[in-house]
């Protein structure tokens, strides 16, 4: 195991090794709690946009299902009649330059490989920039918006924001509840108050404090022809590889056994890079990964290759009070429609 996924393990299910860390913790959580009184006491500049901003973050280290909810998001924006821009930072992406506008038949290595995933299933308009206001800038001067969507920039206060969504992994929850290198929090907890909604993915119910949403599995879809076929395509039992290169592997491995199948699973690191080689399994088995981890491998897939579509479900409760706050950062425009 290497020392990451250690030090993971350990954030979870705790280790008496984590108190040495403890230290570094202080200093972290010192200068995490500046850099937001900066902003918020007006010393350092936020840019504001003239759309509103909504974050979709986290203040925990993994993943916590940011990419469905932005895609649902998406098309929930797209159905009240709105026009929707997504920014994001763009992990692991090398383009030529930044900003830089987000084509579906880019490369993942150069546009990132959540990014990418958002374009393709959706056709937004997405620009990547570590600097998110620029991003957003360059977005809204390609065309006209209604509003923004940041992926994952929770932190990144240099870009004002209407709107906080948190989510947080229901079975793992915050850990330890200690801050890096001590435990998974990007912040402290006490951040959590201020954000305008937690979201809690694979929560059964909504909450105190917070609203419910799950992951449903909707269609395998094969890397090389594109075909879709039902989740039956596979009987009850059936064996395969299962890649996942994500924040929380397990939760995919868990999806996987949900549907009755037998998975063999095959963990990479978040972001992970992959080639024929390294996954060249044995036995022969259908190989079934991620949409985010397929977005990489198209080139080089074989026929049965597969990728697990699934959609966000957020509660009723959750959409409601989504839509009251469409209404509040955009008066003026007519009520939100049941779809």
């Amino acid at each position: 195991m290497a020392f990451a996924d250690r030090l993971l393990a350990a954030w979870y299910t705790g280790h008496p090794a984590l108190a040495l860390l403890r230290p570094l913790e202080a200093l972290y959580r010192r200068v995490v709690l500046r850099k937001r009184a900066r902003f918020l006491n007006g010393q350092s500049a936020s840019y504001r946009a003239p759309v509103p901003v909504i974050v979709v973050g986290n203040i925990t280290v993994g993943g916590t299902g940011k990419t469905p909810m932005i895609l649902w998001l998406i098309e929930h924006c797209r159905r009240q009649g709105l026009k929707v821009g997504v920014v994001s930072r763009g992990y692991g992406a090398t383009p030529p330059s930044v900003p830089w506008r987000v084509q579906p038949d880019q490369d993942a290595s150069e546009a990132g490989d959540e990014p990418l995933l958002i374009v393709q299933r959706t056709g937004v308009p997405l620009m990547i920039d570590p600097e998110r206001s620029r991003a957003v800038q360059a977005l809204l001067a390609s065309e006209p918006l209604d509003l923004i969507l940041c992926d994952d920039g929770m932190q990144h206060y240099r870009l004002a924001r209407d709107l906080e969504l948190v989510l947080i992994d229901a079975a793992r929850g915050l850990g330890n509840g200690r801050c890096l290198p001590a435990g998974p929090l990007r912040e402290p907890i006490e951040r959590l108050a201020e954000a305008d909604a937690v979201l809690y993915n694979g929560a059964e119910r909504d909450r105190d404090g917070g609203f419910a949403f799950g992951l449903r599995p909707t269609a395998l879809v094969n890397l090389r022809s594109g075909e879709r076929r039902p989740l039956e395509h596979f009987p009850a039992g059936q064996a395969v590889h299962a890649v996942a290169g994500i924040g929380n592997p397990q939760r995919f491995f868990n999806t996987l056994q949900g549907l009755n199948w037998q998975p063999v699973p095959h963990p990479f690191a978040d972001h992970a890079q992959f080639n024929a080689q390294n996954l060249a399994f044995s036995p022969a088995l259908p190989l079934v990964m991620t949409e985010k981890d397929a977005v990489k491998c198209r080139a080089f897939a074989v026929d049965d290759w597969w990728y697990l579509a699934v959609d966000a479900v957020p509660s009723q409760a959750f959409v409601a009070w989504f839509d009251g706050q469409l209404q509040r950062l955009l008066p003026g425009r007519p009520a939100p429609q049941d779809c």
